[in-house]
């Protein structure tokens, strides 16, 4: 249990890292290439389908790679 919540902590914490530094990264998670965004004359609709699939490619890399301990 203490094992787990020490990795839920870091992972919160890198996740805080990025959004303190998300201007100043190269790559801006949000506005990748791919993501949906259509304007009309009165909103905004915004999907961000190729940055949840990265994230999710992330998380699993990274569960897996906890996991196989």
């Amino acid at each position: 249990m203490g094992r787990t919540f020490i990795i839920l902590g870091l992972i919160l914490i890198a996740a805080g890292v990025l959004m303190t530094l998300g201007d100043r990264l190269p790559i801006k998670l949000g506005r990748l290439p791919g993501d949906i965004v259509v304007r009309g004359k009165n909103g905004v609709f915004y999907f961000p389908i190729v940055t949840c699939l990265v994230v999710s490619a992330v998380l699993s890399l990274a569960m897996w790679l906890i996991g196989r301990r």
